[in-house]
């Protein structure tokens, strides 16, 4: 007899709730769940075509060794396990701890296990070398995170349920359900703003998905949202209307700031930004005297030149605005079990403390930027990288310049991968880790409910059994932290224990540190013994407690407020962190800088409904119909290129020359050129069928690792100088 199981779909940030009918450990079907009330019965295709990747015959089900031809063939964990720790160790008792890097891609922030027990690998290889997908699209957001809050896992949420002004740049919320903003079925989350007579404007250089959405479009210059923002609050400055209250009471000295801002040209930050300043000022007007407004940035802010500073200047608007930590503004959330708590543990959290070794660039959060890891593959000396382990990471489509990180990754002593598919980049390894696929497992959603619209808590049950021999993500990566010496807290003594612990069958598992978060948090029940509990207590939450409930628990709306989430100990937002001011400096120095030369044109990527960046492709229904990687372009540079719509034309930058289909499209700004994230499946078509036969082209190849954002050092992927022309016949 079949069964429903409720279940938290972990492909995304949205958390949507899905029901699953399931027989004899078999899935039957995959529908919306109409009773959690977060998504409220929303699920994109992505999510309902879950089931896909679990059956996918060509997901990795055993460990697989390299051959001396190429081919890979089975090898038991064993074995697999002690020829990882046995390389890994003799690499690095020849060329030092940095020998070994880590590349750890985007699906480890949907695994609540795998992110408890990251630490712990990290310390037992001792490397500095250790990068994530984070670095290519997140460190801007964590370094502001942490220099304003002190915790680079403290992020603002705009409370869109209750705003009457929504502001949004760089992102498409429609199409990604939020990014650092967990909100399920986000067209009707927009339309309901419309409805209650709000307002809606989205700042983006293409006409979105969202724009559609929207009540009005900002056509804005690629890398020009710093200057945008910036010039809002001058219009606020100059205007006087600032909450000079709010400021005071929330934030660091901003007159430091605000002389700064009084001292841009407003025609240099219109230029800049491709926006007129009397739009600037109107949009800040209406913000500002909105009965509730909020400001928020995302990816295409995060991956600009000044990916930082237009992070710090979306919350400076906020703050001007008296909108940070207000009902209908820029909110914090109170998650059942903060993992920002862990930024105050040695070693956690930070920026900067060390920088890479060829180049210099900063680290961020303990990763150093992805555009590093080809130099410090190839250039000799102390600390150059011998070996490389990747979790979940397909870091040959995702950082930049791949064409040079292949070669780079080729000439290794030693790979391996911990992955389900023989992919762009694990195909390389020479030995490839498949973890159970994810529905084996229970779920919780530790990074994503703090970013929440909604308060929640929610334990997901396993879909299915997992096979014999079958190993969770924690488990591999905690197997290969003790078989280097370490374990899975990184304090060797308690390791040393766990280890010993489990020999003998106990031991700590990522659910019991999950449990101990839980129960101590805000919404927790103390560890206190059911007599004892009162108060707060009285009906606080568990893992017990939530593993017995269907649906997530509604832990109620954002709370006003910001001082509860700030880690510094003056309780305040440091607005005026000296990085960020010597950041400013420069950039005002020539906010110019880095504009369109005669020729140029600015490429973007974009993302997709039925796209999960590059990995579920493979999946039939999810790349069937009409050929989605294209590059979008605007009719006068089409014109102008003597281009027709659906040629093939040649796109060029500075470190890539490739043809590429084209459709003409108004969406575009003049000047500015658009393809999708995920693709260029060409080197995999044997291993990943389905993906293989629509390959696409990869964005970020035409990305220039040499071209960084100016504090975090990440790649700049949105606002790349290409040239486009007709293909000579």
């Amino acid at each position: 007899m079949s069964e429903t199981i409720h279940r938290t779909c972990h492909l995304c940030e949205a958390c949507c709730g899905l029901e699953f009918q399931v027989d004899d450990d078999k899935i039957l079907s995959v529908r919306p769940d109409k009773a959690d009330f977060l998504s409220n019965g929303y699920a994109c295709p992505k999510g309902i075509s879950i089931a896909a990747v679990h059956e996918d015959p060509d997901r990795l089900r055993q460990p697989m060794r390299k051959q001396p031809n190429g081919e890979f063939q089975p090898i038991s964990w064993e074995a697999a396990l002690d020829e990882v720790c046995t390389r890994f160790k003799t690499i690095q008792a020849e060329h030092g701890r940095d020998s070994v890097a880590v590349y750890i891609g985007n699906p480890v922030v949907h695994d609540y296990g795998a992110i408890l027990v990251r630490s712990g690998l990290l310390a037992a290889l001792g490397t500095k070398n250790s990068y994530s997908a984070g670095t290519q699209d997140t460190s801007p957001r964590f370094a502001t995170s942490y220099y304003l809050y002190g915790s680079s896992l403290t992020n603002p949420v705009p409370d869109l349920d209750r705003t009457d002004y929504f502001l949004c740049i760089g992102a498409n919320p429609v199409v990604s359900n939020g990014s650092l903003l967990t909100a399920p079925g986000m067209k009707h989350r927009l339309r309901a703003i419309r409805e209650r007579g709000g307002r809606i404007v989205m700042v983006d250089p293409r006409r979105t998905e969202s724009a559609d959405e929207a009540d009005e479009h900002v056509a804005i210059l690629p890398g020009g949202d710093l200057a945008f923002l910036l010039g809002m609050v001058r219009a606020l400055i100059d205007d006087d209307l600032v909450d000079r209250d709010a400021v005071a009471d929330l934030a660091s000295d901003f007159a430091a700031i605000e002389s700064r801002i009084r001292a841009l040209e407003p025609e240099a930050l219109a230029i800049a930004s491709g926006i007129s300043f009397e739009t600037m000022r109107r949009l800040a007007r209406e913000f500002v005297t909105a009965p509730t407004a909020a400001a928020y940035s995302r990816i295409g802010v995060c991956n600009n030149r000044y990916g930082t500073l237009a992070s710090w200047a979306t919350d400076l608007l906020n703050l001007a605005a008296g909108r940070i930590g207000k009902v209908g503004g820029s909110m914090f959330s109170t998650p059942a079990a903060d993992i920002s708590q862990l930024s105050k543990m040695p070693g956690m959290d930070g920026h900067d403390r060390w920088r890479s070794r060829v180049r210099g660039l900063p680290e961020t959060l303990g990763d150093i930027p992805s555009a590093c890891l080809a130099e410090e593959i190839e250039t000799p000396g102390k600390g150059q990288v011998k070996a490389f382990l990747t979790y979940a990471g397909n870091p040959l489509l995702s950082a930049p310049n791949g064409k040079r990180l292949t070669k780079a990754i080729e000439s290794l002593d030693f790979m391996v991968s911990v992955d389900i598919y023989i992919n762009e980049t694990t195909r390389h390894a020479d030995l490839i880790l498949p973890p159970g696929w994810a529905l084996t497992e229970d779920h919780y959603d530790l990074l994503f409910a703090p970013v929440a619209v909604r308060n929640f808590a929610r334990m997901s049950p396993p879909i299915l059994k997992p096979e014999p021999g079958e190993k969770a993500n924690w488990e591999i990566l905690n197997d290969i932290a003790e078989g280097l010496g370490g374990g899975m807290l990184g304090v060797r003594p308690l390791d040393r224990m766990i280890a010993f612990a489990r020999r003998l069958g106990f031991g700590l598992r990522p659910d019991h540190i999950l449990d101990l978060m839980i129960r101590t948090g805000k919404h927790g029940d103390g560890l206190l013994p059911k007599p004892l509990r009162f108060g707060r207590f009285k009906n606080g939450l568990s893992l017990a407690k939530l593993r017995q409930r269907t649906h997530a628990v509604d832990l109620g709306a954002l709370e006003p407020g910001v001082k509860r989430r700030i880690l510094h100990r003056d309780r305040k937002i440091h607005i005026d962190a000296k990085p960020l001011m010597d950041a400013f400096d420069n950039w005002a120095r020539d906010p110019l800088y880095g504009m369109p030369q005669e020729g140029e044109l600015l490429l973007i990527g974009r993302r997709e409904t039925r796209t999960n960046n590059s990995w579920m492709h493979n999946v039939p229904v999810l790349v069937s119909g009409k050929d989605r990687c294209v590059l979008l372009v605007h009719p006068d540079d089409a014109k102008e290129a003597g281009l027709s719509d659906g040629d093939q034309a040649i796109l060029e930058s500075r470190v890539h020359r490739a043809p590429v289909p084209i459709k003409i499209s108004d969406q575009m700004r003049p000047g500015v050129v658009s393809l999708p994230h995920g693709w260029g499946h060409t080197p995999a078509a044997k291993t990943m069928r389905t993906a293989g036969i629509h390959p696409g082209v990869n964005v970020n190849d035409w990305s220039d690792d040499f071209e960084t954002e100016a504090v975090v050092g990440q790649s700049i992927l949105n606002g790349v100088p290409v040239r486009l022309s007709a293909i000579s016949v």
